[in-house]
């Protein structure tokens, strides 16, 4: 009997766990929150049924750093924990509201609730926790290097350390000419990015660098710091504005002065040093960045070195060269020395303008010619060229008009023009009078056969 009575209790408890268990879909609640020194914060949770229509007790309590119960409640009442100040519960869903956020705001919580629906005996528990972070706004960071003197490449390392005076859970970040700086072989950094190590320094790491400093409710960013590495020399040449160059040759016209001047990467400057070298013997001619050929002193064929160093990394570097005299031609050393006296573009317009000027005298010539004009005034005939008589018969509308006749006593002319209208007047008699003839049209037949 007793068997009996165990096993149909482990059944119970058995159906119990089943019909109850834990259930998180019947709440949500967001699993962090970030909050800003001095605000309030709710812990909102949403609940997915009817909070009228079930019967359920809650719990909120803060689990870490250390377990601390806070308040207790149902759909209806609240009991808290007396020594809390500032925080306050909002029913029916059970809501966690903080009026001022502080340092010991920050930490874990959790929320169990025990659920009853209607016409079930089961209850189901469901529990959320969500992490709670305070934070006070970064203020501007500032970085510091060291160490604070000279740093040579490949031999020293530097640390950069960005700090702020105020913020919580604060990250870093570092820029390089507003590029973002990677770990590296070189480049390592610590857990919250705040300290940037590199080592060993090189040419590469020369720059501006800028600190960024935030955390969930802010983000500012320090001033630029500038990092200055002492380097090289690097890429070694010599050059000459005269003479022709090729390869490691300078082909100088004889006579010519030349100089040469010693380049490098190099920081700081290098101290230079030019030498002559022979096959026997070699040979210290002067120190210095420029170097001076003067012409009654250029060599044959002779070969010459630049030695540059650089007094703070201990590095050096050189670089060979020979000289050699002999005659260039004149355009060819004045091309290689920057351009000729007439450039092309100049020779290309004076050109252009030759071609023009001499089409529009062949044109002129083509249309005008005055040769042809004077022959063809020679070849036409006497009477044309002299103009001694003219028909009347030219320009009609030019004889239209009043015309006036004065006779005078005497004999008349028969070749007069105005005898042709006296001869057809039979009753004028008195040869002193003055006659008007209105022209009306021009005669057909020449004046002379009209008086015959």
């Amino acid at each position: 009997m007793e068997c009996v009575r165990v096993t149909m209790v482990l059944l119970m408890c058995v159906l119990f766990l089943i019909v109850a268990g834990t259930n998180s879909e019947y709440i949500s609640l967001q699993s962090t929150q970030h909050g800003k020194m001095g605000d309030s914060m709710i812990l909102r949770v949403e609940t997915h049924f009817d909070v009228q229509d079930v019967t359920f007790q809650g719990t909120w309590c803060k689990t870490k750093p250390f377990y601390t119960h806070l308040v207790s409640f149902t759909k209806t009442t609240v009991i808290s924990n007396l020594r809390l100040k500032n925080i306050r519960l909002i029913l029916p869903n059970g809501s966690l509201n903080f009026e001022h956020l502080d340092e010991d705001t920050q930490g874990e919580y959790e929320l169990e609730i025990n659920i009853i629906f209607p016409g079930s005996s089961g209850i189901v528990k469901v529990t959320k926790t969500v992490m709670v972070t305070v934070s006070v706004p970064v203020s501007i960071p500032i970085i510091s290097k060291t160490p604070d003197s000279e740093i040579v490449e490949d031999r020293d390392n530097v640390t950069l350390t960005c700090s702020v005076e105020h913020g919580t859970n604060v990250q870093f970040k570092w820029l390089k000419n507003n590029m973002l700086v990677g770990p590296s072989e070189r480049h390592t950094f610590s857990q919250d990015n705040g300290i940037l190590f590199i080592n060993p320094v090189k040419k590469e790491d020369i720059g501006q660098y800028i600190c960024e400093a935030r955390n969930h409710i802010s983000k500012t960013q320090s001033k630029q710091a500038d990092l200055s590495v002492f380097y090289g020399p690097y890429n070694l040449a010599v050059n000459s504005d005269q003479g022709l160059k090729i390869g490691g040759v300078f082909t100088v016209n004889p006579g010519e002065l030349v100089f040469f001047e010693c380049i490098a990467d190099s920081n700081p400057p290098n101290t230079c040093v030019w030498i002559s070298k022979t096959k026997n013997s070699t040979e210290v001619l002067m120190t210095g960045p420029r170097f001076e050929v003067k012409p009654y002193e250029l060599p044959q064929g002779k070969e010459f070195l630049c030695r540059a160093f650089n007094n703070v990394t201990k590095k050096q570097d050189e670089t060979k060269f020979t000289l050699v005299v002999a005659s260039l031609s004149t355009g060819k050393a004045k091309y290689i020395q920057g351009g000729s006296a007439l450039s092309p573009l100049t020779f290309i317009t004076v050109f252009s303008a030759i071609i023009i000027v001499c089409m529009m005298f062949v044109l002129l010539r083509k249309s005008c010619h005055p040769k042809r004009m004077i022959k063809t005034i020679y070849r036409r005939p006497m009477t044309e060229q002299k103009g001694l008589h003219r028909s009347g018969h030219e320009d009609a509308a030019e004889d239209f008009g009043i015309y006036e006749f004065v006779s005078v006593p005497g004999k008349m002319e028969s070749t007069q023009a105005s005898c042709r209208s006296l001869a057809r007047l039979d009753s004028v008699r008195d040869l002193h009078t003055t006659i008007y003839d209105v022209i009306r049209h021009v005669p057909e037949t020449p004046t002379l056969s009209l008086l015959k």
